[in-house]
């Protein structure tokens, strides 16, 4: 987009110099001169009024001369104009596509971040607003099993969850709350959630992870570190069948003494 632009700008302020220049060197060395030219600016004006076809008539030629840098100005002006709209165009589709694919740099801190998107990480990003504790924060989707955003109100990143590249892509290291969910495709969903729960603390010491794990005591969970809760993928998916409202401390184990302070302190 940068380069895009170099060549309108380029464009208009050659256009403005010689075009403004030859206007003024015209009109001002008339006989009479033109009473509408009393100071340079005023070319400048007339070559901004010209080159964007807005005319107001306020600063005319008289000469000849005159007349045709006006037409090359207005030639100039749809060139430069033109050029400016395509450019915009482009660069607002361009972010809405890389949007849309989840390959933007996600900004947000104090967010929420949702490793693998499943029908059970789909029912709590339904519940999030009615969850008080995680209700109003930035969210971003991280999954590699869907190819655009599946939800519009939220951030997206595509690709592989336990990829460190792919978690700074969702600014994981600023996240308050990362959720990793249940992927059922390996044959020991709870290692690769274990995988990636590890992975995303190293990068983030200080969030609170809540990882769904079918052993809910896992023995490996105490390695993870900071503050965890291991919600139980029955559990979950038990209130999602009542029809229940999903909330992750209700359906979650503690596995270490930080759990119980996180959650007193924002209950």
């Amino acid at each position: 987009m940068n380069k895009r632009l170099l060549i309108p700008l380029i464009a208009i302020a050659v256009s403005l110099a010689v075009n403004g220049w030859l206007f003024w060197h015209f009109e001002r060395n008339a006989s009479p001169p033109h009473p509408g030219l009393t100071k340079p600016f005023d070319a400048v004006w007339w070559w901004v009024v010209t080159s964007s076809t807005v005319g107001y008539g306020d600063i005319v030629p008289r000469t000849t001369a005159g007349r045709l840098v006006g037409v090359a100005t207005i030639l100039a002006g749809f060139f430069i104009y033109t050029t400016f709209i395509a450019v915009i165009v482009e660069a607002v589709h361009g972010y809405v596509e890389r949007r849309e694919r989840g390959t933007l740099q996600v900004k947000a801190k104090g967010h929420i971040v949702l490793c693998e998107y499943t029908s059970v990480a789909d029912e709590l990003l339904n519940a999030l607003p009615n969850i008080p504790r995680l209700s109003g924060r930035p969210v971003v989707v991280v999954s590699d099993l869907v190819y655009s955003n599946p939800d519009p109100r939220h951030f997206f990143v595509s690709g592989v969850p336990v990829n460190p590249r792919v978690m700074k892509r969702a600014n994981l290291p600023e996240a308050a709350y990362i959720f990793v969910f249940t992927n059922l495709r390996f044959s020991d969903p709870d290692m690769k959630t274990l995988h990636i729960a590890r992975r995303a603390r190293v990068l983030n010491p200080s969030a609170v992870l809540f990882l769904e794990m079918l052993d809910p005591m896992h023995p490996l969970l105490r390695y993870v570190g900071g503050q965890v809760v291991a919600m139980d993928s029955r559990k979950l998916m038990e209130m999602i069948v009542r029809g229940e409202q999903i909330d992750p401390w209700r359906c979650g184990v503690g596995s270490n003494p930080d759990v119980a302070a996180v959650e007193s302190r924002e209950a």
